[in-house]
């Protein structure tokens, strides 16, 4: 399944997965740096959706707080 995630990084809240009015927001703890905060997200979405880190995959938005990504359940 593919969703769409808003991404908060060097949140203190963190790992932590919400649900919101326009989808899921994941605040992690570690920055956006050298894609440590993609590699976050995908540890909290993994751990939300109890499956394996490597069934998640951003597909889209590397870069960017908003993120298109793909959950093999």
């Amino acid at each position: 399944m593919q969703l769409t995630v808003r991404v908060k990084p060097g949140s203190s809240r963190g790992p932590l997965v919400e649900d919101d009015a326009d989808g899921l927001v994941v605040h992690v703890r570690e920055r956006a740096v050298d894609g440590a905060a993609n590699r976050g997200v995908v540890k909290a979405l993994a751990a939300h959706f109890g499956v394996a880190p490597r069934d998640v995959e951003i597909v889209r938005g590397h870069t960017s707080r908003t993120k298109r990504v793909e959950v093999d359940a």
